[in-house]
């Protein structure tokens, strides 16, 4: 099982590991690390690039995959190296580098998701349908029939406030029947995450949101940025779509 650094400290980009599984024949087949902070993706969060070195080499990883296919065990994280860049072996010591621009930029962008979503919640008490993110720019679908007049800025506003709040964002693992316990715990209308697990993890953005979430956040709503709201769309007669910027 690979050992989670991203979930454990999201501000590491830099660590020592070693590989645990590869195949240097068959590149595609991917790379196991002993340990590793690259994010895998999900939850609308697009996957970490960065870099392995090793030995006076660097090979470019390019996707991460949070699949156990290959060798019958889901925990593993499977690093896809860019194509012709050599793969390591078995036992081999590297150090992981992350590329620190995409990474800071999708959690600024994932934590502003949160902040959008909880504020929606409490404004309008509507569902998320759907979602999606690149670094700096994202989009979030709502169950939202009708919105008011001057909608578009008035959620700009009241995004903007509760950055300029400060609240912190805090990331914590709780037993399944506590977080289960939790009202606001799942926020998606339609599809829910994967609840079955022991253990959930939670994102609490004190105050004003709380939801089950495996991705990586800032440690408070500050370091976001100022989020613009660049379009409100209608997606059919139930759903508004929310297109946001994030700016520096």
């Amino acid at each position: 099982m690979t050992e989670r650094l991203d979930w454990a400290d999201p501000t590491v980009r830099e660590w020592d590991c070693t590989v645990v599984w590869s195949d240097p024949a068959d590149p595609e087949a991917g790379i196991v690390l002993d340990r590793s902070a690259f994010y895998p993706g999900g939850g609308g969060q697009p996957p970490d690039h960065g870099v392995l070195l090793w030995q006076g080499v660097q090979t470019r990883i390019v996707d991460v995959r949070r699949s156990g296919s290959q060798r019958g065990q889901g925990d593993d994280l499977f690093l896809l190296p860019a194509p012709g860049d050599p793969v390591p072996a078995v036992g081999t010591t590297v150090r992981g580098a992350l590329d620190d621009e995409r990474r800071s930029s999708l959690m600024r962008t994932h934590s502003g998701l949160h902040i959008l979503c909880g504020t929606v919640f409490r404004d309008f008490g509507a569902l998320v349908t759907g979602g999606n993110m690149q670094p700096g720019e994202a989009r979030m679908d709502f169950n939202l029939p009708e919105v008011p007049a001057g909608f578009k800025q008035a959620l700009e506003d009241a995004v903007n406030a509760e950055i300029s709040a400060d609240r912190k964002i805090v990331a914590r693992v709780l037993p399944r029947e506590e977080a289960l316990a939790i009202p606001t715990l799942v926020r998606t209308q339609d599809a829910l995450p994967p609840l079955e697990n022991p253990e959930i993890r939670v994102i609490d953005i004190v105050g004003l949101d709380v939801q089950a979430d495996g991705g990586t956040h800032v440690a408070s709503t500050a370091q976001v940025g100022r989020v613009q709201v660049v379009k409100v769309e209608s997606k059919g007669r139930q759903n508004r779509r929310v297109r946001i910027k994030i700016i520096s």
